[in-house]
């Protein structure tokens, strides 16, 4: 029953209306599909996202050469095998792959078969997805994860002048993760009733992630802070509900200036050192009830980090994404370095799911913190949100309350927490 009789893919689209790789592996026991999303801010020590480069299909964004390799290669490899076995077979795709960045297939075609294997393996042991994530990880503690919620959106997600990417709001003072929805959302609704007001009708349109990009200048990044503050405490929340931030500074860096620069989508420059952008970072703490700082800095402005998380140290996470790309080489430098104390953990930026889990459990065991993450260019599966209560990570961004393929995880999410039942626990990170 457990047996694998067949690998078949097929491109269908993502959320950004690009084409992406679905996988269907069959067994006795059915079909299982999975879908693999997309980022549009990547970290170039990324995993290969594999595009055909055919500029009369799709402006080139195809992905039949991944599809071909799910339905000759892998296929011809995994058929006969055994979907209990996850790392075994994630290990045979690595190694048939035999590049560094899975260039070959594409992470894209591995990970989709990657994580059609778990769901198949999850049915034939007869446990819920993310019980049998847990299992793989040899974590005995399920938790619904603290939503981080991205409601304003700057940087390469937005048409605005906002330096930063991405403003999140995240409820850790809910009893429960039902509730941490309930007042996620009325702050998203008093939130839309305040840019309306604020900045017009156009302003509450939303981005990629169903976050607002009003037109705020771009230079100091602080005004979208007061805009949550404002909302939180509108929605009667004050002291229940924290500030993130993904300021995806990878893409504010200027090469030629080495330094930061905060108007990099407008005419004129703004530079600043990466001193004087971790003293803003510390202010902000300082005034705004934060929680999580993430890519604070270039992806090779290794020197910045370390000062900032040590100087954050109780008060706020310092998250790694561009900087560790959920790979293990990247995280032990970072962990060597001191570079931050949370990882941003995406399972296309590596392309297995096995390695995925393994970079989880290694920066549990030193001490880090996993927010699991969702990409911009997402789809209807809803694997992450079984991922983020295997791992019993305690932390997930997944897009705002908005958006059928970001509502899809926390719809998920509410589903998984009706199973557990009286077991539900909810929280901020790892126990």
């Amino acid at each position: 029953m457990s047996t694998i009789t067949k690998l078949h893919a097929r491109e269908v689209l993502d959320s950004r209306g690009n084409p992406t790789v679905e996988v269907e592996l069959s067994t006795e026991n059915g079909a299982f599909r999975a879908i693999v999303p997309s980022g549009a801010s990547t970290g170039k020590r990324e995993a290969c996202e594999k595009r055909d480069g055919d500029a009369s299909r799709y402006l080139g964004k195809g992905v039949q050469e991944a599809v071909y390799a799910v339905k000759t290669q892998l296929n011809q490899a995994l058929t006969g095998k055994n979907v209990m076995e996850q790392r075994a077979l994630d290990e045979l795709m690595v190694k048939l792959d035999g590049t560094d960045n899975k260039s070959n297939f594409g992470a894209n075609a591995i990970l989709g078969v990657s994580m059609a294997i778990s769901k198949a393996a999850a049915v034939n042991a007869g446990v819920p997805l993310y019980q049998y994530i847990a299992q793989l990880c040899g974590n005995e503690h399920l938790k619904l994860p603290v939503p981080c919620f991205n409601v304003i959106n700057g940087g390469s997600h937005a048409g605005n002048a906002l330096p930063f990417q991405e403003y999140m709001i995240a409820p850790v003072g809910a009893k429960d993760f039902s509730e941490a929805m309930r007042m996620g959302c009325e702050i998203y609704h008093k939130l839309k009733s305040m840019v309306k007001k604020k900045y017009g009708q156009d302003a509450v349109n939303v981005g990629d992630e169903g976050g607002f990009a009003p037109p705020i200048a771009g230079k100091g990044g602080e005004e979208p802070l007061q805009l949550l503050v404002e909302a939180i405490k509108e929605a009667g929340y004050e002291g229940k509900v924290k500030i993130c931030m993904d300021c995806a500074a990878s893409e504010m860096w200027n090469e030629e200036a080495r330094q930061y620069d905060l108007t990099f989508k407008g005419d004129t420059r703004t530079l600043v050192s990466g001193k004087e952008l971790s003293e803003m970072y510390v202010s902000w703490t300082e005034k705004y009830p934060f929680i999580s700082i993430e890519d604070p800095f270039g992806e090779d402005d290794w020197d910045s980090w370390p000062l900032l998380t040590q100087a954050l140290k109780g008060k706020a996470q310092v998250v790694g994404d561009d900087l560790t790309v959920t790979n293990m080489k990247c995280i032990k430098q970072a962990i060597e370095k001191g570079s931050c104390n949370a990882l941003l953990l995406k399972i296309n930026q590596i392309g297995t799911i096995t390695e995925a889990i393994d970079a989880a459990k290694l920066v549990k065991e030193n001490g880090w913190q996993v927010m699991v993450s969702h990409r911009s260019g997402e789809t209807e599966d809803t694997y992450i949100a079984d991922l983020a209560v295997g791992l019993g990570a305690g932390q997930i961004k997944t897009g705002a309350p908005c958006r059928g393929e970001r509502t899809a995880k926390y719809n998920q999410l509410l589903r998984i927490e009706e199973m557990l039942g009286a077991k539900a626990e909810y929280g901020w990170g790892f126990n």
